[in-house]
């Protein structure tokens, strides 16, 4: 197996950025990024497209008893995202889902508060929306957030990662309008192999990012500095 392909989310953003130069300077251009690791990814990208930046908060809803593996999903705008298989294979109650659901809901929302520091989230209606993360794996909380973009209308939804298994890249992009995955390592393991440093993203750090583009954006200047 080859070395790490990133040191860390900032670079990781650098790359990726370059994969998506053509949509610098697009009034209409939108980063999202998923808290909290796709933040300081996002960041580097929303920084060389010169786009304004925001979070898309997204919960894992883990199965009772084996909280890390993933039986679904929820993101903002109330979208639920379930696994049939892993659903079928345990046989878990509809109550005990609604319980995860209603739990996780919780922390979505104060995560979602505590992130924009009293900012109202971007307004994505009509904008090209580019959904970042720090990589994929089994792609189901990229599925969610998906599911729930859609609802609030974007014209065009991009998916960018650093690194991503291939088979996953695929299966994401028949529900995306456009997927990019800048690196496709097999054998892929885990999205942290492929970071030297893959510390968790803490929330201040989430916070710090988005106020630092925030300020950015209102210090940019000229004709294609996008209003968020």
């Amino acid at each position: 197996m080859q070395g790490p392909e990133f040191q860390d989310r900032f670079m990781a953003g650098r790359v990726l950025s370059r994969f998506l130069a053509h949509y610098a300077d697009r009034p209409e251009t939108r980063v999202l990024a998923l808290p909290r690791g796709g933040v300081p990814v996002g960041y580097e990208v929303a920084r060389a497209l010169r786009a304004p930046l925001d979070v898309f908060v997204v919960r894992k809803l883990g199965t009772p008893g084996h909280e890390e593996l993933a039986m679904g999903a929820i993101a903002t705008g109330g979208v639920r995202v379930l696994n049939p298989e892993v659903l079928r294979e345990l046989d878990i109650p509809r109550a005990q889902i609604d319980a995860v659901a209603q739990r996780e809901a919780r922390e979505l929302t104060r995560r979602e508060s505590n992130y924009r520091s009293g900012r109202p989230p971007l307004d994505v209606e009509g904008r090209e929306v580019i959904l970042v993360d720090d990589g994929l794996a089994t792609g189901s909380t990229m599925r969610a957030a998906i599911a729930a973009l859609r609802k609030q209308r974007p014209a065009h939804i991009v998916v960018a990662v650093p690194v991503a298994p291939l088979e996953t890249c695929e299966e994401v992009e028949a529900l995306a309008d456009e997927v990019v995955c800048a690196r496709t390592p097999e054998p892929f393991y885990a999205v942290g192999l492929w970071y030297r440093d893959f510390e968790q993203t803490s929330d201040a750090e989430v916070r710090e990012l988005l106020e630092r583009r925030a300020r950015e954006m209102a210090a940019e200047s000229g004709p294609h500095a996008p209003q968020a």
